[in-house]
């Protein structure tokens, strides 16, 4: 729903960002859905009901994503000082239209996008705490957006990945240790077999 109120705001931008931002955040809640091949059914349904091309947003994820790991450092610049006079499209063009577009409609995908550029190019400040929320901070700023949104929409992105890693490891605790009992049952079951059949040859 919220990306549909996002679509259809006459002020939306669709980007390389945002596109790796949806991706990003689809494939981390969905680890572990079964079967797996559905997943790719699910998304791709997904963006058609967005009217969006799913093969479109994913090649634009992979673009940008792979464009990070390939120039971190230029790109890292690129997200902290927009007049470093460092060009590498898309990257470039689509962070100028951000800073400098009146009315630009921030959204929390496009937040996440950001997010998992930084990952990419600077894991180390993401792992720690302050560093990671002065990064966010200047991020926020130089795109002229704020950045208390930003800062609050990556806490409860973070937060939601923890607790759905955490039930997804309950859920296959409960199953192991069902597999355990199940196994343990039928080892007493076996041993009770044979000693009945010992009892009956006697």
């Amino acid at each position: 729903m919220e990306v549909h109120l996002l679509k259809v705001n006459q002020t939306f931008v669709y980007d390389s960002i945002f596109a790796l931002g949806l991706v990003t955040t689809f494939d981390r809640f969905t680890v572990g859905y079964k079967p797996e091949t559905d997943r790719f059914a699910v998304f791709h349904a997904l963006c058609s009901a967005l009217q969006f091309d799913s093969d479109r947003v994913r090649q634009d994820a992979t673009t940008l994503s792979d464009l990070a790991t390939r120039s971190p450092n230029e790109v890292k610049t690129l997200l902290t000082n927009l007049e470093s006079g460092i060009h590498l499209e898309p990257l470039s063009g689509q962070l100028h239209t951000i800073a400098n577009k009146a009315n630009f409609k921030y959204s929390r995908l496009l937040g996440v996008g950001l997010y998992a550029l930084l990952e990419i190019v600077d894991p180390e400040a993401i792992a720690d705490n302050a560093k990671r929320e002065e990064t966010l901070k200047l991020v926020g700023d130089i795109l002229k957006f704020g950045s208390d949104r930003l800062l609050k929409d990556i806490d409860l992105y973070r937060s939601n990945l923890d607790k759905i890693e955490q039930a997804r490891q309950m859920i296959a605790d409960m199953v192991e240790a069902e597999r355990k009992k199940r196994s343990q049952k039928e080892t007493a079951s076996n041993a009770e077999t044979t000693n009945d059949a010992a009892a009956d040859s006697q």
